[in-house]
C-alpha cells in the first residue's frame, strides 16, 4: 500500500500569501508543501501537494488518489460550499480524508458555514491558518497508524 498523502487545494489558493493576507496570512502553498513534506517524512509518509482552479481537475486527482494515496488532505476552498461533485468523488475514496480551511469559516459569511465535504471528512481543521495543514498531516499519520 502506498504511503503517499495527497494534499489537494481548490480555487484561488494559488494566490495564498498574496490574496487577502489579513485573512489567509502571508505564507504560500510552497511553504505549506515544505512543512507538510517534513512532517510526512517524520512519519514515514510522502506528500504531494496540488492546486487547481478547476473543479474537474480536483475530481480527477481524487480519482487518481484511489490508486495512489493512503489519505487525502483537502482544502476545496469555494468548492466546499458548492460542489456535490467533489463530495461524490471523495465518497469513492476508501482512505481517510481531512478537510482544511485556513480561516475560521464560521466567523465569516453565512454561505461559508455549509460544507458538502464535511459529510465525508474524518476530521475538519478550520481557523488554524496554514498551520492547519501541518495539524492535518500529523493527524493523518495517527489515523494511518491506527491510533
Amino acid at each position: 500500500m502506498t504511503r503517499t498523502i495527497h494534499i489537494l487545494n481548490g480555487p484561488n489558493l494559488n494566490l495564498l500569501g498574496k490574496r487577502q493576507p489579513e485573512i489567509y496570512g502571508r505564507e504560500t502553498l510552497d511553504d505549506v508543501a515544505a512543512a507538510c513534506a517534513a512532517i510526512a517524512h517524520e512519519a514515514g509518509l510522502e506528500s504531494v501537494l496540488r492546486q487547481s482552479n478547476w473543479e474537474g481537475q480536483i475530481i480527477d486527482w481524487i480519482h487518481e488518489a484511489r490508486e495512489t494515496a493512503a489519505g487525502i488532505i483537502i482544502n476545496p476552498a469555494a468548492l466546499t460550499h458548492t460542489s456535490v461533485a467533489v463530495f461524490d468523488a471523495l465518497m469513492t475514496f476508501e482512505g481517510p480524508v481531512i478537510e482544511v480551511h485556513i480561516s475560521q469559516v464560521h466567523k465569516r459569511e453565512a454561505f461559508r458555514h455549509h460544507s458538502y465535504v464535511s459529510a465525508r471528512a474524518d476530521a475538519v481543521m478550520a481557523g488554524f491558518g496554514v498551520h492547519g495543514y501541518a495539524l492535518a498531516m500529523r493527524h493523518m499519520a495517527l489515523l494511518l497508524a491506527g491510533k
